[in-house]
Formats: C-alpha cells, sequence, structure tokens
C-alpha cells in the first residue's frame, strides 16, 4: 500500500466522469429545473418507476444522515459531502473504506468503473444474518463535484450482475447535489431533510 501519511491531504485530484457535468451526478447549478425531483435537501432524486425511498436516521438526534434507494433488486445508499473547491476527497476517503473493510475481516479491491476508481469489498456477514464464513459484495463509489462529494453504496444484484449494474448506475447519475452556499469543512454531511412534499408518481417513501 502506498505510504501516504507524508501527502497534503489538499493536493489530492478530484475524481469524476469525464462527463459528470452533463451525464451526472449533478451539480444544482447543472441540472434542468423544470424535472420532476423529489427534494431531500443536500440532493435531489428523479422519480422513476420501481424506486423505493428510504431516508436513514441516527437514532440519537434524529437527523437524516444517508438515502437509501431501493431498486432493481438492489440498493443504493447515498451521502453528500462538502469538499474543497479545488481538490477532491474521494482518493483518500476509499482507501480509508478499504482499512475499515479489513479491520472488519473482509476484502478490498480496487478496480476502474463508470465513475473512475471504485472500491469492491467482500464484507463478511454477521452470524445473525447468515451462516458463519458467508460474506457479502459491495461496490463503493465516489464522484467528486465543485464543493461537494457524493458517495454511494451499492449492494444486491448491482453489485455483481451486469444488467443491474447498469440500471443503478444510471439512477447514480441522476441524482442532483445541492451544496448550498453556507460555509462548510470538508467532509462534513450536507444535511438531508424529509421532502418538501410527498414523493409522486411511482416511487414510495420510507423512514
Amino acid at each position: 500500500m502506498t505510504d501516504t501519511s507524508s501527502i497534503d491531504p489538499t493536493s489530492w485530484e478530484k475524481s469524476a466522469p469525464a462527463d459528470r457535468e452533463t451525464d451526472g451526478p449533478l451539480d444544482e447549478s447543472e441540472a434542468n429545473p423544470v424535472r420532476p425531483y423529489v427534494d431531500l435537501g443536500g440532493v435531489k432524486i428523479l422519480p422513476r418507476e420501481g424506486l423505493h425511498l428510504r431516508l436513514e436516521v441516527e437514532e440519537e438526534t434524529q437527523r437524516v444522515v444517508a438515502v437509501g434507494l431501493d431498486y432493481a433488486n438492489s440498493t443504493l445508499q447515498v451521502q453528500p459531502f462538502a469538499a474543497p473547491r479545488s481538490s477532491g476527497l474521494w482518493h483518500e476517503i476509499r482507501e480509508q473504506i478499504a482499512e475499515q473493510v479489513e479491520r472488519q475481516g473482509g476484502r478490498t479491491s480496487v478496480r476502474d468503473g463508470v465513475f473512475g476508481p471504485e472500491l469492491v469489498a467482500e464484507i463478511p456477514v454477521a452470524a445473525a444474518q447468515g451462516p458463519g464464513g458467508e460474506t457479502r459484495v459491495a461496490r463503493f463509489v465516489g464522484v467528486d463535484g465543485p464543493r461537494w462529494f457524493l458517495r454511494g453504496v451499492i449492494a444486491g444484484d448491482a453489485a455483481v450482475k451486469p444488467d443491474a449494474a447498469a440500471l443503478v448506475e444510471d439512477l447514480f447519475r441522476s441524482i442532483v447535489v445541492v451544496r448550498g452556499t453556507v460555509p462548510m469543512p470538508p467532509r462534513d454531511l450536507i444535511p438531508l431533510r424529509m421532502p418538501t412534499a410527498p414523493p409522486t408518481g411511482d416511487e414510495t417513501l420510507s423512514v
């Protein structure tokens, strides 16, 4: 593993698809304002048939800390974070996730995906969730945008089956990040909230 202890964190390059500004994930300034997004504060989600939204809430503070999207027999968890204007977070965060997974007895590998480098993790399943020795596969993806970083965790069919993967990758592409103008330290979670209006169409929402 490369020794990164002497690298200035502000020097990390941004990691994003070359077509991010047109194909997503989009910044609020790049999105079509007339599209019927579900507004969750730090992110906006484009409704689609078969999509189920879940808000993950921290028990102690009742703060929404992540958005869960169930789609195509898969799950996609997304979190938006504040980031520096000129440097990215994904390269450093990816290494930290790998270290956490390995401490839990799992294995990780890095591969080139549609969003750039992604981390594929084999994570041990807890005894209560399945027979001992079983693992589940999860894909960690990340995109550095203008003053924000969007992290996604993909599990289920989209972690292992190409057809489902393409559908969930398109879902991740369709997300709009709303950074806002309030100063925030890098790595702080951009506030998420319940939608200002109930979802419309074929998607459903739960907390």
